[in-house]
């Protein structure tokens, strides 16, 4: 595993004392006191209630009206048109319970998921914890999810049009050495109605689940998804993209590996990266010993360095997607100077809300 040298935490001095939190002075005011509201409840109510308000505000088509939308900042990816390089991160929306709702805050595209072959309720609880010092959050959730018959039929009632990634994953009671069976019934259902699909092999919450990532284990998944996304390619006469998301707690070594694989078996993107193991930043905090998987500001400089060890292995022969610690837009101009062509933003979401989604593609049309 990479040993990332510590970083210091940027700790904005304008926090909120009582709540720790940073200030959000370009968000709307309504957002600034539904936080600030939010954040006195336990993580995961306040996770699905979010959820709730914002599906809410989708369906009645209020989001967009509240949030100032972000520059016209357009890009080709994976043979997709994205209208802006800053997208949502799977796990937000498991369910697919929020689509319109996502869009209609800025967001150049939206990724829901992790969903499973069946449904399941995830790890117990508590499982969600947050460390506003550090701007992170830990998170053992454990993919629960309503099943993708259930997130299909919120993708069939959901008004966007946009780009439309489903992440897919494997139940929890399939043995690894069967996984495959999980991602082709994922893949088969999924394919007429995902723009992209990301397959997750680096969730550190599934038992097991990570091991996927290596040598003859990953190429054989690989092959096994190209071939059927070949079949399904002809019977629904499109090609839908598959993107592999990975884990930040490779060596560069095993990085270069997984690139590698990446292409030899015709993968259409990477996504770099998932949480992390490492607790790097939040030793001595609140919550930093709780098992899990590490996001926000803690993961950047570990996901970056994955972004800049793929950059170098792919050449340029498919594009990397960039996701970890990003919670100021000058994060995700970094990212796409390290090589990623999109970026997605989730625990950065949570503590700067939609201004974040504005300020991260200005920074990154800044570049060029």
């Amino acid at each position: 595993m990479i040993t990332a040298k510590r970083s210091p935490v940027n700790i904005n001095p304008g926090y909120n004392r009582r709540l720790n939190l940073p200030p959000i002075e370009s968000n709307p005011p309504m957002y600034t006191l539904a936080r600030q509201l939010l954040f006195k409840l336990s993580p995961e109510t306040s996770h699905d209630l979010s959820l709730d308000l914002i599906g809410a505000g989708g369906r009645l088509g209020l989001n967009g009206l509240l949030c100032k939308a972000p520059a016209k900042k357009p890009v080709t990816v994976m043979g997709l048109d994205f209208p802006n390089p800053v997208g949502l991160a799977a796990g937000l929306d498991k369910n697919g319970a929020a689509i319109d709702g996502f869009a209609q805050l800025g967001f150049g595209f939206v990724e829901i998921g992790t969903v499973t072959p069946r449904p399941q309720p995830g790890n117990p609880k508590p499982r969600l914890f947050r460390l506003p010092e550090a701007e992170a959050i830990i998170n053992r959730m454990g993919f629960n999810n309503l099943g993708v018959d259930h997130l299909l039929a919120r993708v069939a009632a959901a008004k966007y049009k946009g780009v439309l990634g489903i992440n897919i994953g494997k139940n929890f009671d399939t043995p690894v050495e069967r996984a495959v069976d999980d991602y082709l019934i994922c893949l088969d259902k999924v394919y007429a109605h995902a723009s992209y699909v990301t397959v997750n092999v680096s969730s550190p919450n599934t038992p097991g689940l990570r091991s996927l990532q290596f040598g003859d284990s990953l190429k054989q998944l690989l092959a096994d998804l190209a071939t059927r996304r070949a079949e399904l390619a002809l019977r629904h006469g499109k090609h839908v993209p598959l993107a592999i998301k990975i884990a930040p707690d490779m060596t560069d070594e095993e990085t270069a590996q997984v690139a590698q694989a990446l292409i030899e078996t015709g993968m259409d993107a990477v996504i770099a990266t998932n949480t992390t193991l490492s607790r790097v930043g939040v030793e001595g905090m609140e919550h930093g010993d709780e098992a899990g998987g590490l996001s926000g500001a803690p993961v950047r400089d570990k996901s970056t360095n994955t972004v800049k060890v793929l950059a170098a292995e792919l050449a340029g022969r498919l594009p990397i997607i960039a996701a970890g610690g990003i919670t100021e837009g000058k994060h995700a101009a970094e990212k796409i100077t390290a090589g990623a062509s999109l970026v997605q933003i989730y625990s950065g979401f949570i503590y700067k809300g939609p201004a974040l989604i504005r300020e991260s593609v200005d920074a990154i049309a800044a570049l060029r």
